[in-house]
């Protein structure tokens, strides 16, 4: 990816490591779960480690929390609020609490069964106009858009945008690879990227597109105005259309010549430079 290039005209594409794939028993494949676990109930899904079910508990947007599995000694990790009530602690040896969980999960003795976050409305995140929003072209990693999220978090984002289509549900490795930041963080899940961008102008945001091809370098096009920042997919980069919609196109300056980024890192490195964009001079 020359300069940092994560547009669909690269020669050079964006590196993605995915973890190996190991030998499971037959009738044991990774990701699905062992055991004998209980049927959950519509629309839940599993939670866990220890940063990723606290601030489950905490998020408000999470309306129905069902069980909460923790193994011996760790509900004194946890601290109660008084106006959001929690499924009363069932208390699981970690080995019994593995088999609740798609095989392989690192739990660190904290399962919360519940329902996603309700997802934000751009309205939610682009009022006032200020600050930075960050907007995934078809990134579907769980771990990537995970540890996105967990930047978008660090460097003071107002809110990620999603395609609604292609994005996976905000659990299991998403929000363990997140480390809490999905219930710290607004997540908007839209249709249409590009209509977002509309919308995003109309109340005074401007989009800043990642792509190789483009002149500028990104820390010579940020400025102060709110900002949105467009990251495309690990392969594709930015669709045309979302692309078309950006007011300006950048690239990451890499002057040690490696030429593909992942592209977790990538917006990280892009919400630095947008954070310090914003400071005071």
């Amino acid at each position: 990816m020359a300069g940092g290039r994560i547009g669909p005209k690269s020669k050079a594409r964006l590196i993605v490591s995915s973890p190996p794939r190991r030998n499971h028993p037959k009738g044991r494949p990774h990701g699905r779960f062992h055991g004998r676990p209980a049927a959950l109930p519509a629309g839940a899904e599993w939670v866990w480690g220890r940063h990723a079910v606290r601030a489950a508990l905490a998020n408000p947007r999470r309306e129905a929390l069902h069980r909460l599995v923790l193994a011996p000694g760790r509900s004194v990790e946890l601290q109660p609020e008084p106006d959001r009530p929690w499924p009363k602690p069932e208390t699981m040896e970690p080995q019994e609490l593995s088999r609740l969980l798609p095989q392989g999960a690192v739990h660190q003795g904290f399962a919360l069964l519940a329902a996603p976050p309700e997802p934000a409305a751009i309205a939610d995140i682009a009022e006032p106009a200020e600050g930075l929003i960050l907007m995934l072209d078809q990134v579907t990693d769980p771990q990537n858009i995970g540890a996105i999220l967990r930047s978008a978090t660090a460097f003071g984002a107002r809110g990620v945008v999603l395609q609604d289509r292609h994005a996976p549900q905000l659990s299991g490795a998403l929000a363990k690879a997140a480390a809490g930041a999905v219930d710290a963080i607004p997540v908007v899940r839209a249709v249409n990227l590009s209509r977002a961008l509309e919308e995003l102008s109309e109340r005074g945001w401007r989009a800043v597109g990642l792509a190789g091809e483009a002149e500028g370098e990104l820390d010579q096009v940020l400025d102060a105005a709110p900002t949105v920042l467009v990251l495309g997919s690990e392969g594709e980069g930015l669709r045309r259309l979302v692309s078309e919609h950006c007011d300006v196109l950048a690239k990451i300056a890499m002057p040690g010549g490696f030429e593909s980024l992942n592209v977790a890192t990538a917006a990280a490195i892009a919400l630095y430079e947008a954070a310090k964009a914003r400071r005071p001079r």
